[in-house]
């Protein structure tokens, strides 16, 4: 049997790794338990269970881990104490793309050649905007879309990051999901976004990219519309779907048994791999699908908003995720819309030219889905689903949940007018 992770040979009694002492080592590999996953992310097994995972829990005598699920059901609160915690969260925060007016970029030192990156640029913007957008005036001033990318991603990066937007907007319309529920004889809508609320979760404690979660729904989606499955296996695809995303978008991903160990065990290696198999031959291993969250971004960058806004926008965003009313609506016109109402909601105006010609979607379109997206912020909160709104409650998310939504005749109004 392999070793478990973080095992130490030194920390056997008296005893070294030498040929002498297999036996001994091999023992206590089979009786050590798997070390807890990084965020210490909650246990739930069988997706029948997920809902009520402490009551399971205790019926199996399992008392000090149901006491230890409940504590970690919500984000901790960090306190002033925990002065590294609060360090660590601010500056992961810090590295989310800020506009180009933000005053971290005040702070570095002159770019070499930066009038010819700027034209550069603008030359490309107007292209893409002339592109989606063709009635629009020419001479209309278009702001860059990032002139600071991150070393080592692309997608920010100035020379690569007009490209890939007009790539995934050419692609989006050949990832545009039918109303598949219709077909799934055994899971519902309720039962979707119950394992979206745990995956959530899950992106969280293990510190993933939040556009490892936005694919894996759109992996988990995709698969859904392909193919039949019965409720005792949705787990197991929401568990492999963010194992397949996080092989695509992050630097250091989880392990196989990190998985098995949040799913308590319910399934085993083999189950996850096939399923993983089944995936990827399904979507016949085209996985990178257009996600809302890198159009929201570069939408934002264009308009020039704070983070605060931008965080609004990512959270009325991520609350979609788990509303299957939303799962037809394309990843670009979404991100507008959702933009579009965090722009309202902070009073900073509404869908300007700027925005109008870099998305390609006038104001007027993007209406019906704006009330429908505040309508969801007014009436559609669920307390059993509350990972997303405790993960935006958090003043490293600037506590933008506590926003209360428009009224919505007040939009109504607005909108019109």
């Amino acid at each position: 049997m392999p070793r478990p992770r973080n095992f130490v040979p030194s920390q056997v009694d008296g005893a070294t790794a030498g040929a002498d002492n297999a036996e001994a080592e091999q023992e206590l590999s089979s009786l050590a338990k798997r070390p807890q996953p990084l965020g210490a992310c909650r246990k739930r097994p069988a997706f029948g269970d997920m809902t009520n995972a402490h009551k399971s829990l205790k019926k199996q005598g399992k008392k000090e881990v149901a006491k230890k699920a409940s504590e970690i059901t919500t984000l901790p609160q960090v306190t002033e104490s925990d002065g590294h915690v609060v360090k660590k969260s601010l500056s992961k925060a810090a590295s989310e793309e800020a506009p180009p007016n933000s005053d971290q970029f005040a702070k570095k030192g002159p770019i070499q050649n930066k009038e010819e990156e700027m034209d550069h640029s603008l030359t490309s913007v107007d292209q893409v905007a002339s592109a989606l957008n063709p009635t629009c005036s020419e001479t209309m001033e278009v702001m860059p879309v990032d002139n600071n990318g991150q070393p080592g991603e692309p997608y920010t990066n100035c020379e690569y990051a007009l490209d890939i937007f007009m790539y995934m907007r050419e692609r989006e319309e050949r990832y545009l999901l039918p109303d598949y529920m219709k077909d799934q004889p055994d899971i519902t809508t309720d039962m979707r976004a119950i394992l979206v609320d745990w995956m959530v979760e899950v992106q969280e404690n293990f510190e993933l990219n939040h556009e490892t979660l936005y694919l894996a729904v759109k992996l988990l989606d995709h698969f859904l519309a392909k193919e039949t499955t019965m409720r005792d296996r949705l787990q197991l695809i929401g568990s492999t779907a963010i194992l397949v995303a996080a092989k695509f978008e992050e630097r250091c991903k989880p392990c196989v048994d990190d998985f098995l160990y949040i799913c308590d065990d319910a399934y085993d290696r083999k189950a996850l791999l096939c399923t993983e198999k089944s995936i990827l031959i399904a979507l016949k291993y085209d996985i990178n699908i257009p996600i809302a969250y890198r159009f929201l971004r570069q939408y934002a960058k264009c308009a020039q908003v704070n983070m605060e806004t931008l965080t609004l926008a990512r959270f009325i965003c991520e609350l979609t995720l788990q509303d299957y009313d939303f799962v037809q609506e394309s990843a670009s016109q979404l991100a507008s819309a959702c933009l579009f109402l965090a722009l309202r909601m902070k009073e900073l105006g509404g869908w300007g030219p700027t925005l109008e010609r870099y998305s390609g979607y006038k104001d007027k379109e993007l209406y019906p889905l704006v009330k429908k997206l505040n309508f969801m912020l007014t009436y559609k909160h669920d307390e059993r689903l509350n990972t997303v709104h405790s993960k935006y409650s958090h003043r490293v998310f600037f506590e933008v949940a506590k926003i209360p939504p428009i009224d919505m005749r007040k939009l109504e109004e607005a909108l019109q007018s």
